[in-house]
């Protein structure tokens, strides 16, 4: 034994035995664990085994004191060799001319799994006796430890206790059953004659003997024993853990071979929302997918990322990330619009606005329903996502310019190349991704400043920064009073999250995005092919999804914070520019004079005869501001203060009447008569 300590043997043994420096760390599974160092997914490490690290406070404490047990009582007492053991092997061997019994430490168990030798010999023996005295002067019992836990073979390409553990399992070693951690002492043993997914009743043979033992060692009590053998056995092997798959992957890239990952997401709420997902996603049809991002806007930690409705489901493309795929957002972006239209003074919430029949050059909008809703308010016209105000206070503030706020608040457009934004995008008419949509609402939940989102914590963004200007805190929040309104899916509770639809042109995308006091939920539902899929409605399929997320969070519906006085002004605290919205080139209101409702010939009405009976024939305005001035076929007739006038039809025909008020606006009427005793509107 002298010799072992000499220089030269010592370099030999730790040639023979490395210990587990960073040149091994290759062939060690990585791992991506969430914010709390749970276990989202591992990987296969270099040669394909799996190989878990797990250290032994990791590892449930009966599983070490069985193994001792089992396998080497004087553990923490022998330098490495067992000389009892030892002694009681060579006699043994002696006397039969051969080995019988090893002898065999736990210590020298691991330097043999370093440095693998089938063979049976004395020579063999000694060489691992040797190698485990090196072992244990370089890493020590907790180092030794550490390895037989990472190394220990369980059959096919696992080892180590913590991915049998998983694989047999399906839970982490840190707290095992008495039978199930007699069944992982019992299968290094054999790995391949008792693999339980192999032979099952083999396994449940080893594991038996082992609770035999530990029995008659006073490990455990008879009735444990005997309790524990009526525990089944698995008879197959479960699943690795494959959450937030996509996220993921990219995190073992940027780590690289055997490191170890750690992401903001929280491990159950990404569960329950994959699960959602991949429900969702099957009852909206085949081809179909579902992507949700779920963030803390006050960190920009995102808490659960949901890149398809199913990782492995091909028919879905489950291999793409839909959180990063541009996409058409629909009327996801008016809240925006709505946001800068504030901030510039060109509306205020209680701005009364049109939503009439409306051309803006060539671009001819028109609503979804395909309705129209007359006067409203600016607030109403956001929760009820009336296009043609969008897109007349998109024209006001400028496409060019709401496209630059946005891409420098994180959230950029996609156009085609050579493309300039458009009215057109009010209404969906660019891309954007769905990782980007949330970070433009939180920006909205956070008081009209964004943070970049992130999922790897080192990345995200210090607390006392000021963020990135989104819209000024006011229209924020009169912005995010506006979506408390929005119409919910059917069965849920309105007023308590704010929240906007989006439907994509050919019904391609679906969107839903959300927050409340503590988070935003983002949520695309569509075919990742980008075809068309009848009845595909934000307010359908993705709005239900959006509601039962924040369900899932199990945290309740935060509250937003109190809006300020300024964002709530109510019409008549309006000052008169901003009572009602006029488009770009429209004339302003007339000093001094009182805001009216629109113009509009209100007789004769469209479609009515009337009977003249020899007498003139009565118009007559609605709204407007007076005096009026009537001009038929272009020709004025004497100024009314009045909203009345009256006209005497020359004889039959057709006539144009023009009714004009004080502020500029007109409205206009064709009529006309067969024989001088009617008119028809």
């Amino acid at each position: 034994m002298s010799q072992l300590s000499s220089p030269a043997p010592r370099r030999d043994l730790a040639r023979l035995v490395p210990a587990p420096e960073p040149g091994r760390a290759s062939l060690l599974s990585t791992l991506v664990n969430d914010r709390d160092g749970r276990l989202l997914r591992p990987f296969a490490a270099a040669d394909g085994a799996w190989r878990l690290a797990v250290a032994r406070s990791e590892v449930d404490p009966r599983f070490l004191k069985f193994l001792t047990a089992y396998e080497d009582k004087r553990f923490f007492a022998h330098p490495g060799v067992d000389p009892v053991a030892a002694v009681r092997a060579a006699l043994q061997a002696a006397r039969h001319g051969g080995v019988v019994s090893g002898g065999s430490t736990l210590t020298m168990q691991v330097a043999r799994l370093l440095n693998p030798d089938r063979s049976r010999t004395l020579t063999r023996k000694w060489r691992e006796a040797g190698a485990a005295l090196a072992l244990e002067r370089r890493v020590g019992k907790e180092g030794v430890l550490d390895l037989y836990f990472r190394l220990a073979p369980y059959g096919g390409n696992l080892e180590g206790v913590r991915a049998a553990s998983l694989a047999f399992f399906g839970k982490e070693p840190a707290r095992l059953s008495i039978a199930e951690a007699a069944l992982l002492v019992a299968i290094p043993q054999s790995p391949e004659t008792r693999r339980p997914d192999r032979d099952a009743a083999a396994a449940k043979r080893a594991r038996d003997r082992v609770l035999d033992r530990l029995a008659a060692a006073g490990a455990i009590t008879t009735a444990e024993a005997t309790y524990a053998r009526d525990e089944p056995v698995p008879d197959a092997r479960r699943d690795f853990p494959n959450l937030a798959a996509h996220a993921a992957e990219a995190a073992a890239r940027r780590v690289g071979a055997g490191g170890v990952a750690r992401l903001t997401v929280r491990r159950d709420l990404q569960r329950a929302l994959e699960e959602l997902a991949r429900d969702r996603a099957r009852s909206l049809g085949p081809g179909l997918s579902v992507a949700i991002v779920a963030v803390d806007h006050r960190t920009g930690a995102i808490e659960a990322s949901v890149g398809s409705a199913d990782y492995f489901d091909a028919t879905r493309a489950g291999a793409l990330d839909q959180t990063r795929a541009i996409r058409s957002p629909g009327s996801a972006l008016k809240p925006f619009i709505y946001a800068l239209a504030f901030e510039n003074g060109v509306a205020a919430p209680a701005t009364l606005i049109e939503d009439r029949p409306s051309r803006f050059g060539d671009y001819a909008p028109r609503n979804f329903d395909e309705g129209f809703h007359g006067t409203v308010s600016a607030s109403q016209a956001l929760a009820l996502s009336l296009n043609i105000p969008a897109v007349a206070l998109l024209d006001a503030v400028g496409p060019a310019r709401f496209s630059a706020r946005l891409r420098a608040a994180g959230g950029p457009l996609a156009l085609p190349a050579g493309e300039t934004p458009g009215l057109a995008v009010a209404l969906g008419g660019v891309g954007i991704r769905l990782v980007d949509l949330a970070t433009l609402y939180a920006g909205l939940a956070r008081g009209g400043a964004t943070i970049p989102l992130a999922i790897d914590p080192a990345d995200l963004a210090d607390p006392a920064s000021p963020g990135r200007r989104l819209c000024d805190p006011v229209a924020a929040a009169a912005v995010a009073q506006a979506l408390l309104k929005s119409p919910p899916p059917e069965a849920a509770l309105g007023g308590r999250l704010a929240f906007k639809t989006g439907t994509s042109y050919g019904y391609r995308d679906a969107w839903a995005v959300g927050f409340d006091g503590r988070r935003v939920v983002a949520v695309w539902a569509g075919r990742p092919d980008g075809a068309s899929s009848a009845g595909l409605v934000g307010r359908d399929a993705a709005a239900p999804i959006l509601f039962d997320a924040f369900a899932r969070i199990g945290e309740g519906v935060a509250p937003l914070p109190p809006a300020p006085q300024s964002a709530l002004l109510a019409f008549a605290d309006l000052p008169e520019p901003l009572k009602r919205f006029r488009p770009a080139g429209a004339p302003l209101p007339v000093a001094g004079v009182r805001e009216a409702a629109p113009l509009a010939v209100a007789f004769p009405p469209d479609g009515a005869r009337v009977e003249l009976a020899g007498g003139d024939l009565s118009l007559k305005a609605a709204g407007g501001v007076a005096p009026f001035r009537w001009l038929v076929d272009g020709r004025p007739l004497p100024p009314e203060r009045r909203r009345e006038a009256f006209w005497s039809a020359p004889g039959p025909g057709f006539a144009r009447v023009t009714v004009m008020d004080a502020t500029g606006a007109s409205a206009r009427r064709a009529c006309g008569s067969s024989d001088g005793s009617s008119v028809t509107a």
